[in-house]
């Protein structure tokens, strides 16, 4: 065997990941958001969570692709683990799909077909309308002739009258059960390398269809695939929340439970489906002839195919009812973390994970700045408790310094997680930037680059407030009069009903958010802040209380004022507008 028919084998399947990859990127730059929002919608109950998942994967051509999603959904707080669990039985489904179209281009020479696809594709590229079509296009090409390639490659390896190869395989038991749990073994071992079952399933056809590897030991590699595949999903949510954990610990029982129950049927099962297909088990080239035998060996691609179809679908047909159950024991194996992280600096929502594409990068750094936005909110809300614990603690020997000293220490320590969520979430996408992107996605990252900014604003703002109020209730000033706690009171209620609207954007669509009301409210905070400007001047001409005290209260109002403005920047990057627009 030639070194250059490796390389070729080797660079075939490589061509066979990208075209793929490329085909799930193109598909996902399509559909992009509607096919983040059917996720979300289509899940109501656990056939169409199913439905869902099948169609989806079928689509990107990637159960990687779908499983990774569905966890980063989870993760996000879109879907439910119940949810989540349903999908990824219907993404087992859908990724048979692949094994089909594999199966067919090892068994006809599909290679004339790449050619046209290269010539429309590159014509659609140029063309901005299309260029995603055309992406796709170009995806399928690379993949079909790549199936093309591995075809004519397996043949000319000739594996099948490879003594060398024939004697390994040989060597083998087909009889056992150790050399079925063997073959599962090495499936799951090379499927975990190379994060592509489609790279092992294609090398399993090559060596099934040249008649080298019999096909009891073949199904066994392919049943290792689907334990070797859940490994990705495990890595992706390694650094997400308890429910994605769940999730991913649901796609790998799910294929664990599969190849368990099939065990104790194995060669009943392979055999009624080669029955399906017309595949002779007991056919030898001494009883059949060179022809016939070889003409058998060319069904082999399908029985494969057919296998993973059938035992996903009966899995599926099984599990689908003890979802409640898998939930449950899930639940049970992988315990809630009893440590309180929200003091922690940590991203919740963005990992590093395999397979990730843009548009789902994307959706997890949304989902990173929505919790920004809502831990902006919570430090607002201490800052508002810290003026509360000041005009109740007349002096620094009171029950309640020791609470206002914790309160703004933990304000401080928030100032400085908004700063670190800022460079993360930032640096996050300007490396997703870096990828091949569509113009929408273009316009998200640059708004979201800006709404971490202006986030991160608002942090300062909060921050710039508790260090006012802290230094007039540490220092000798005057406390503030009642008039004045009233005032300021009023002022960051206002200020709170426009960062809860701010978050009640980032949470939802942007379609069903009035706008309005945010700038609405703005004018009111606004308007407040210049009357209360004008009444202070009055107030210290009446000696109602001293200079050094107006002075702080209006601090504390202009930073108000200041982080009224920053949300309303916020709202103004995610909807894409300007408040003179409306």
């Amino acid at each position: 065997m030639s070194i250059w028919v490796i390389f070729t084998l080797l660079g075939s399947l490589a061509l066979l990941m990208y075209g793929m990859k490329s085909m799930s990127e193109a598909l996902q730059k399509m559909a992009g958001p509607q096919l983040r929002h059917v996720l979300g919608a289509m899940t109501t109950n656990r056939f169409t969570g199913m439905l869902t998942g099948m169609l989806v994967t079928a689509s990107v051509q990637s159960s990687t692709a779908t499983t990774v999603m569905t966890v980063s959904f989870v993760n996000a707080g879109l879907l439910t683990l119940a949810q989540a669990i349903s999908v990824i039985m219907g993404a087992n489904i859908g990724t048979t799909l692949t094994a089909w179209i594999m199966s067919a281009g090892m068994s006809f020479n599909i290679g004339d077909l790449a050619y046209p696809a290269f010539l429309v594709g590159i014509i659609l590229i140029y063309q901005k309308k299309h260029r995603y079509i055309g992406d796709f296009l170009f995806g399928l090409a690379f993949l079909i002739f790549a199936l093309a390639t591995l075809r004519t490659t397996g043949q000319n390896m000739h594996l099948g009258e490879n003594q060398t190869v024939l004697d390994f395989f040989a060597s083998f038991d087909p009889n056992s059960f150790l050399t079925t749990l063997i073959f599962l073994f090495l499936g799951g071992v090379l499927t975990f390398c190379v994060q592509s079952s489609a790279a092992v399933m294609a090398i399993t056809m090559i060596l099934c269809s040249s008649g080298a590897l019999p096909i009891y030991q073949g199904i066994a590699l392919v049943m290792g695939e689907n334990i070797g595949t859940t490994v990705t999903s495990n890595l992706a949510a390694m650094s997400a929340n308890t429910q994605a954990r769940r999730a991913a610990l649901a796609h790998m029982f799910f294929n664990v439970f599969g190849v368990v129950w099939i065990l104790f049927v194995f060669r009943p099962f392979i055999d009624m489906v080669c029955g399906w297909v017309g595949y002779d088990v007991n056919m030898t080239v001494e009883l059949a002839g060179a022809h016939a035998f070889m003409a058998n060996a060319a069904k082999l691609s399908f029985v494969l195919a057919a296998f993973h179809t059938s035992f996903n679908v009966v899995n599926t047909f099984i599990l689908i009812w003890f979802i409640p159950q898998i939930e449950r024991f899930v639940c049970w194996v992988i315990k809630p973390k009893k440590v309180d992280e929200e003091e922690d600096f940590r991203l919740h929502f963005i990992t590093a994970g395999f397979m990730k594409t843009p548009e789902l990068s994307v959706l997890e750094a949304q989902k990173e700045i929505q919790q920004f936005s809502n831990r902006m909110q919570r430090m607002f809300g201490m800052v508002r408790e810290l003026l509360t614990l000041s005009s109740s603690s007349n002096n620094k020997k009171d029950n309640k310094a020791g609470e206002f000293n914790k309160l703004y220490t933990r304000i401080e320590k928030y100032e400085g997680i908004s700063d670190n969520m800022e460079l993360e979430i930032a640096n996050y996408l300007n490396s997703v930037s870096d990828a091949h992107l569509s113009d929408d996605t273009k316009a998200k990252i640059r708004a979201m680059l800006r709404e971490v900014s202006e986030l991160e604003s608002i942090g300062d703002a909060c921050f710039n407030m508790a260090r006012t109020i802290s230094r007039k209730y540490n220092g000798k000033q005057d406390h503030f009069v009642d008039k004045q706690y009233d005032h300021l009171h009023q002022m960051m209620e206002l200020t709170d009903q426009s960062l809860s609207q701010m978050n009640r954007l980032m949470g939802g669509r942007k379609e069903s958010f009035d706008v309005n009301r945010t700038f609405n409210i703005e004018t009111e905070i606004n308007n407040y802040r210049n009357q209360l400007k004008s009444q202070n001047i009055n107030d210290v001409n009446n000696r109602e209380y001293t200079y050094a005290v107006g002075t702080i209260y209006m601090d504390l109002m202009n930073e108000c004022e200041k982080l009224g403005d920053y949300v309303v920047n916020v709202v103004e990057a995610r909807m894409g507008l300007r408040q003179k627009d409306v």
